[in-house]
């Protein structure tokens, strides 16, 4: 049975579904999700992230963990983790720049939080030699001080999403029409905010959760986590959408089949954030910043020099994706980064002067 055919039918037994359910479905079933079933990255994949466009990237946010870590006195044991990371080249590149960092592999347990078993097969090969753990959530963290970062990984969380009628807020659901997945609202619920008519509000429980755990983490053991992806510090709007070789794609025209994204809402996650570590007797701080401003405070510029000088044959490229990552034009502006640290702890690389 295909995944149209499963959601078809649990539709037609138990009404509309929410667009949430809508996407866990159809980036997670076991069976037939997008993340479970193949490897979306790259050219022959569906879309290309930043570790994969240059070394570059992963190279200098390597440093920037690594002086977090010299900046709080070297914690040892720590946990290095990664949510979502893809086929490991991120994580390969941050490990590659540290490891000349005296006592960080030493001190360090790699921990890779990824439910794919196709993905998790590409990060061993491309970790290969590496000892590295793996957990099927952040609750598989171990509780020690972390140093994590997330790279496109919270714009694939589950979203609901509320539309702004004359009769109220009503949620965005998924129905059928004539046995034809279609799009659809809810009958009013309360939402209990304020706005006009033709307002889109989208949150991320699953996201708000995570954050929140984080926070937690952070007040108890201290470290750092770094958060880019595309989206802004709060907003409204319809972001919904679906990629599919590296283009648009219908996102009810063939579940499973496309990947299925929406704009994080960073403020929302640092608010999460700071609820989790009042709950753990702290607080948070957090810095955010438009990714390009940071990767050129953090030396991305003077890397790709370096690395031009090294590589004469290879500068064109080399430039094309320092423009790629960093120009206003490309993914310097629509990608920011958030970074949580416990209150009090020295600020992290490059976002010392940036704050929310």
């Amino acid at each position: 049975m295909s995944l149209t055919e499963i959601i078809a039918r649990r539709i037609a037994a138990e009404g509309p579904m929410p667009l949430s359910e809508y996407m866990a479905l159809c980036l997670g079933h076991p069976r037939h999700g997008y993340y479970m079933t193949r490897d979306p990255l790259g050219a022959r994949g569906d879309f290309t992230t930043a570790p994969e466009i240059s070394q570059m990237f992963g190279e200098v946010i390597g440093l920037a963990l690594a002086q977090a870590w010299l900046d709080r006195g070297s914690p040892d044991p720590f946990c290095l983790a990664e949510l979502g990371p893809g086929r490991g080249t991120l994580m390969a590149d941050i490990l590659r720049a540290t490891a000349r960092v005296p006592g960080f592999h030493d001190a360090m347990r790699l921990v890779l939080v990824e439910t794919s078993p196709q993905l998790r097969a590409a990060q061993a090969r491309t970790l290969a030699g590496r000892r590295a753990d793996w957990a099927d959530s952040p609750d598989g963290l171990p509780d020690l001080p972390l140093f994590l970062v997330a790279n496109e990984f919270f714009d694939a969380l589950p979203i609901r999403q509320y539309h702004r009628t004359a009769e109220g807020w009503r949620e965005r659901v998924i129905a059928l029409d004539q046995g034809r997945l279609v799009a659809a609202l809810s009958p009013p619920v309360p939402l209990g905010i304020d706005a006009p008519p033709g307002t889109v509000l989208e949150t991320s429980p699953p996201g708000e959760a995570i954050a929140e755990a984080l926070g937690a983490r952070l007040v108890r053991h201290g470290g750092l986590a770094l958060i880019i992806d595309y989206g802004e510090w709060e907003g409204t709007g319809d972001t919904f959408q679906a990629v599919s070789g590296h283009g648009f794609a219908d996102p009810l025209e063939r579940p499973g089949e496309a990947d299925l994204t929406a704009h994080v809402q960073f403020g929302a996650l640092a608010m999460a954030a700071a609820d989790g570590a009042a709950a753990a007797g702290g607080r948070v701080a957090a810095g955010f910043r438009e990714q390009g401003a940071w990767l050129a405070a953090l030396g991305i510029g003077q890397r790709a020099a370096a690395l031009a000088r090294a590589r004469p044959d290879a500068a064109d490229a080399i430039a094309d994706a320092l423009e790629r990552l960093t120009h206003p034009d490309q993914m310097g502006t629509l990608f920011k980064v958030l970074a949580l640290t416990r209150a009090g702890d020295p600020a992290p690389p490059g976002l010392a002067e940036a704050a929310p």
